[in-house]
Formats: structure tokens, C-alpha cells, sequence
């Protein structure tokens, strides 16, 4: 089974985390069901970049992203090659590395 490294992230996983998954699930799902409370505005249906996660190491094991995702990481704050909508991005037989970004545009989480 792949394992999950979530770096440090000062208010979703402040100590970081390192799990294992089956391969084949959503990337966010197993974050979520692990206690790494990444964001998800839009329920898992790729309409947001509140899941948006940069994936440092294992990259090129993820499913490919569609257009639709491609688009939507356009909206996504502190974008790189290595970007992924965690909602999307499928878990394959690497192991990862993830950071999740410092901000996300959730607009109804903002003061």
C-alpha cells in the first residue's frame, strides 16, 4: 500500500502525517478519513480549488487531471507544475509527498 507524507501545515496538520492507502482512492478522501482536514467546498465534484494540494514527491503515479480540473486549479492560490485538486487526483501505487498550500480561495471561510 502507498504512503501518504502530509507536510506540516500550520492550522489543517500542524505536526504533519504520514499514513498508508489503498490505491485507487481519491487523494482527498484518504486525507479526510486520516484527520487531515483538508477543504473541500464543493463535496468532492472537482467545482472548486479549496482541495488543492502540491504534490511533492509521487506525482507521476496520480491519474491523469482532465481539463475541467486543469481549469479549475487556474482559480487555486500558490499554483505549481506539481498541483492537484486532491478531489480528483487518484492514489496510485507510489508513495506521496503532499503540501497543501498556506491559503485557499474558500471565500465562505474568509473574514
Amino acid at each position: 500500500m502507498p504512503k501518504i507524507t502530509v507536510l506540516p501545515h500550520a492550522s489543517v496538520c500542524p505536526e504533519g502525517k504520514t499514513f498508508e492507502v489503498k490505491s485507487g482512492v481519491k487523494l482527498a478522501r484518504a486525507l479526510l478519513a486520516n484527520g487531515v482536514g483538508i477543504e473541500h467546498a464543493c463535496e468532492f465534484s472537482g467545482a472548486c480549488s479549496t482541495c488543492h494540494v502540491i504534490v511533492r514527491e509521487g506525482f507521476d503515479s496520480l491519474n491523469e487531471p482532465e481539463d475541467e480540473e486543469l481549469d479549475m486549479l487556474d482559480q487555486a492560490w500558490g499554483v505549481t507544475d506539481l498541483s492537484r485538486l486532491s478531489c480528483q487526483a487518484v492514489v496510485g501505487d507510489e508513495d506521496l509527498v503532499i503540501e497543501i498550500p498556506k491559503y485557499s480561495r474558500n471565500h465562505a471561510k474568509e473574514h
